[in-house]
């Protein structure tokens, strides 16, 4: 009896449309309560009307979201944080959320709540197997449907879709850092906790087995600026996920971060005359394909760079030690926000 009432809880939570297209748990008032209660905070707190159709996303609401992902109550406040981040206006979530492009909204955590959630930052970190970065970054998409209302192919119009739609979140591998923590380097303390969140497309796999610094970030502009990219055209941030190898051979020949952001903003280009082949013409603002100032549209042989600014390029460390790999992940136009985690 117990488990055909489940069953109907979960072919109605289809029928309503408010899953991903894979089962939800049904969230009942007791466990919502308790997701509640674990914040802290008044079910009816409006954390921020989400975009396009304005829902209120209230405590209560996103509490209903992570139960019917799968989370636990220790991840509402990892959760709640992701949607504040994304309502920085510096994210445009309305864009995010309604283009035709197939970027989705990708969280990554930071500090110490990072570890103690267990939120997978080594191998595999962007697949499967770990119940925090499932849980969490489909709770948050599930807020971005149920409550924003982004119903694909309605509201959003993404060509082709992400399968980090289902769910998309990591956090740094930071013991595997040579450098500062990517929250660290942001401004916050090393003893924070936060959240990030980038509009990404999936990760682009970089292979590079030698040892030369120069080679290796060579290798990573070029496969950073492939003219089909949309960062090429709209721009806004980039991320770079570099693999625990990859970024310990830059650190062990002198390079840190500031070096690798400058030298990829150098060469991570392409000339005008082959951009011009892959899209509008440039300086078009009402298609929103905007080259920095300082880039002649006019002339052939100017070198167009990914981002306006090396600091748009964003380093963080991630992935399993033992392989000569790394990730690129392009963004969309708008830019990584990052905020810290409130803990009950």
């Amino acid at each position: 009896m117990v488990t055909q009432s489940v069953s109907d809880a979960i072919e109605l939570m289809f029928e309503s449309g408010w899953t991903d297209g894979l089962p939800v748990v049904p969230p009942s008032q007791d466990l919502v309560r308790r997701f509640v209660e674990y914040t802290q905070r008044d079910p009816g707190e409006v954390i921020g009307e989400i975009p396009p159709l304005g829902g209120k996303a209230t405590v209560e609401r996103i509490a209903t979201n992570a139960v019917m992902a799968g989370c636990l109550p220790e991840h509402m406040p990892v959760v709640i944080t992701a949607i504040e981040a994304m309502l920085d206006d510096r994210f445009n979530l309305r864009g995010v959320q309604c283009s035709t492009g197939i970027h989705t909204p990708l969280v990554i955590v930071n500090g110490p709540l990072s570890r103690e959630l267990k939120i997978n930052s080594g191998y595999n970190c962007f697949g499967q197997g770990w119940r925090a970065n499932a849980t969490i970054g489909r709770a948050v998409k599930l807020v971005l449907v149920n409550i924003g209302g982004a119903i694909p192919g309605e509201s959003n119009k993404s060509t082709f879709g992400h399968p980090g739609a289902y769910t998309y979140c990591v956090a740094e591998f930071e013991d595997a850092n040579p450098w500062e923590p990517f929250h660290v380097e942001a401004g916050f303390d090393p003893g924070d906790s936060t959240v990030a969140v980038f509009p990404g497309e999936a990760p682009h796999n970089i292979m590079y087995h030698a040892a030369e610094p120069r080679d290796f970030l060579t290798v990573l502009a070029d496969s950073m600026c492939t003219l089909g990219n949309v960062q090429m055209y709209v721009m806004g941030s980039t991320l770079v996920v570099l693999g625990p190898e990859h970024a310990r051979m830059l650190n062990q020949n002198g390079w840190n971060k500031r070096d690798v952001r400058s030298f990829l903003f150098e060469h991570a280009r392409k000339p005008v005359s082959m951009l011009r082949r892959g899209g509008p013409p440039q300086g078009d603002s009402q298609r929103g394909f905007l080259w920095p100032k300082f880039i002649d549209p006019s002339d052939d042989s100017q070198r167009v760079p990914v981002v306006r600014r090396p600091e748009d390029i964003n380093v963080m460390v991630a992935g399993g030690p033992g392989g000569p790999h790394s990730a690129y992940v392009p963004g969309w136009g708008s830019r990584l926000v990052m905020r810290k985690i409130q803990l009950p």
